[in-house]
């Protein structure tokens, strides 16, 4: 059996060549950069009755970008381990609050993978720059002890 492509298949390049119609050529990208500018949430006062909303940016820089191309962004559980509910923490005490796609916080922004709250952001990239926003919020009717809370959180570009 041969390997070589048919006679009609050449034939077939060869006119879409002459007529002017670009060939398909496969979509990639070279490296990509990613900045983050954090969700600093500031002052959560104990047992208030609303969430405390805060948002931050991921900044991603593309570089190599060859036509169409799509790159999925992951947000890490944190120290939590869960998707569900992500946790701040000040030494032993800890604060709930999640991360999320969208500014209704419908959406959990995680990697895609396991429960249905989880997803992965998407952009098509043919440009080279993208900037996301990433809704964070502190659950309310919390007690926290004073303190200063933090957690942190894995970016993973895939492209």
């Amino acid at each position: 059996m041969s390997t070589r492509p048919s006679a009609q298949a050449a034939t077939v390049i060869a006119v879409l060549a002459a007529l002017g119609v670009p060939l398909a050529h496969a979509a990639s990208i070279t490296s990509c950069t990613v900045t983050v500018a954090g969700v600093a949430f500031g002052t959560y006062t104990p047992m208030q009755s609303t969430p405390l909303d805060m948002n931050g940016t991921i900044n991603i820089a593309c570089t190599g970008i060859t036509g169409r191309n799509t790159v999925t962004i992951d947000l890490g559980t944190g120290a939590s381990n869960s998707y569900v509910t992500r946790t701040l923490i000040s030494g032993t005490y800890t604060l709930n609050y999640n991360l999320y796609f969208d500014a209704g916080y419908a959406q959990v922004w995680g990697n895609g993978a396991g429960t249905s709250v989880e997803g992965s952001a998407t952009i098509r990239k043919h440009a080279p720059n993208a900037s996301l926003p990433v809704y964070g919020a502190i659950a309310a009717g919390q007690d926290p002890a004073p303190g200063s809370y933090a957690d942190t959180i894995l970016v993973t570009v895939n492209y």
